[in-house]
């Protein structure tokens, strides 16, 4: 039987680094991948979903510019687009089986292997790996990182069959844009999926949400902003409904619909597109006698270990936080705590996200919804993006930029948001300086780059300092200055 240091089970963004991490440790390292290098992170998920948002934004913004010459835009070609996607998908799988194969043809060849196939627990050291071959093939391991990832999640109730109704397993594998589609779920993943949607021009998308607005763990401001582009590109939301029924009748999606007031009200789309969560891959992973701990939420874990002491669990299995970035950091943060001292403990309120909507939102530490839940007292800054001068060069100033710090003389920064065009771009700074618990002054005499986004950052910095360029006094309506105290708003006299 073959013994390794650590044996890494699913080579999605998690488990991929994590193997690759302990290459750096000098350990004999297995990775186990049961079907396709680089997960969901790259088919099916974050890759694709992504390519298909960038598409779709510059054929909003192509059709846009046309309008300003009176010219009429082209059609859009469906298997152009998809296979663009596909084009990008294959660019990332290959390079990482690419790289996985010059590893094991170079010096590193006697401490990464990588294996195809199913693998299971039979025990806290023992593998078995089903490579489809006649006999399976048993290992042993000092140490075991699972990384298998997660799935869409799929309602009974619901007739899902990839076709007509889908998940985003199938929603790219359409034969060309429906001419209506109906999205469950206006969390990320749905609101993703309607911008992409209604952001081509050729599919009138309905989505459905149980509440008074989309994204209810995101605060109003940015909310509205979203909502509003999102019915001004055509988009129906179903605000304060419920999903009462939906069928698949000649080859359509017929669904109704019941609101907080007792109405129901019956619709027919070509398309839908269910994206309630994910669900974490732990099935058939190890035999009953390997007792780890589960919840509904995935595999529990203490900074990456579960309750048995060496095996590991990083990315969507766990009941952690469900991103790519995530996933990498825990999978390379569990090989330092099995190896070695990692340099810091785990921590997640540093960690940067972005959703790709219209605009886009990127975000980092807490937001003005999650400080109040927390009975943090704070101050924020809210500086629209009509005062930034790049926003004005590349004539789109939808947007805004919204700073939090501490309500005190440190005023450490508690969250960063910046909704519109580069926002992605903007906010690394801020999450380098909450990771290293810093408060706002080394922020506001940067010199960045002009013109650019990150100058907007700095401006509300200096509002927080009493020395900004424009003053929340005379500009009321693109800059403010606020206290929250126990929820309730002042504005900061300078």
């Amino acid at each position: 039987m073959e013994k390794f240091d650590l044996v890494v089970i699913g080579a999605g963004p998690s488990g991929y680094a994590a193997a690759m991490r302990a290459v750096d440790f000098k350990k004999k390292t297995l990775l186990i991948e049961k079907n396709i290098v680089g997960g969901a992170g790259v088919t099916n998920g974050a890759l694709s979903s992504k390519t298909w948002w960038e598409l779709s934004r510059e054929t909003a913004y192509f059709r846009k510019n046309l309008k300003r010459f009176n010219l009429e835009a082209p059609s859009i070609n469906y298997s152009e687009v998809q296979s663009e996607v596909r084009r990008a998908v294959e660019e990332r799988k290959t390079m990482l089986e690419e790289h996985i194969r010059l590893m094991q043809s170079s010096y590193h060849a006697d401490l990464l292997a990588y294996k195809r196939g199913n693998a299971k627990l039979i025990s806290q050291n023992e593998i078995e790996i089903d490579t489809g071959a006649y006999t399976n093939e048993k290992i042993w391991a000092e140490n075991i990182i699972l990384a298998t990832g997660s799935r869409p999640r799929y309602l009974d109730e619901l007739p899902i069959d990839e076709k007509i109704v889908m998940t985003s397993d199938g929603i790219e594998d359409m034969d060309d844009f429906p001419e209506s589609m109906v999205i469950v779920g206006a969390g990320v993943i749905g609101c993703e999926y309607a911008t992409i949607f209604a952001g081509f021009g050729r599919t009138k998308v309905h989505l459905i949400d149980k509440g008074a607005r989309i994204l209810p763990f995101e605060d109003d401001d940015i909310v509205r902003v979203i909502e509003r582009n999102m019915e001004n590109s055509g988009v129906l939301i179903h605000r304060n409904s419920r999903l009462i029924r939906m069928e698949i009748k000649h080859e359509r999606v017929e669904y109704e619909l019941e609101y907080d007031d007792g109405g129901k009200e019956v619709f027919n789309v070509k398309k839908a597109l269910v994206a309630v969560g994910r669900t974490p891959n732990y099935e058939d992973l190890w035999d009953d006698n390997v007792e780890i701990s589960i919840s509904k939420r995935g595999i529990e874990d203490n900074d990456t270990q579960t309750n048995i002491s060496n095996i590991y669990a990083v990315g969507d299995i766990t009941a952690d936080i469900s991103l790519v970035n995530v996933g990498e950091l825990e999978g390379r943060y569990a090989v330092e705590k099995i190896f070695g001292n990692p340099n810091r403990k785990l921590i997640y309120e540093n960690i940067s996200t972005i959703m790709f909507l219209n605009p886009e939102v990127a975000s980092v530490g807490l937001n003005e919804t999650h400080a109040r839940e927390k009975g943090i007292d704070y101050k924020v800054v809210t500086l629209d993006y009509s005062c930034i001068p790049r926003a004005i060069a590349k004539r789109n100033t939808q947007g805004f930029i919204k700073l939090l710090v501490t309500n005190d003389e440190a005023m450490k920064i508690l969250g960063l948001k910046v909704v519109g065009n580069h926002a992605s771009s903007a906010i690394q700074a801020v999450a380098l300086l909450i990771s290293m618990d810093k408060g706002i002054e080394e922020l506001a005499e940067c010199v960045h780059p002009h013109p650019s986004i990150t100058e907007g950052i700095q401006e509300c910095v200096r509002v927080l300092l009493g020395k900004s360029l424009f003053k929340p006094s005379a500009l009321r309506e693109k800059v403010t200055c606020r206290t929250s105290i126990a929820g309730m708003y002042e504005d900061v006299k300078f």
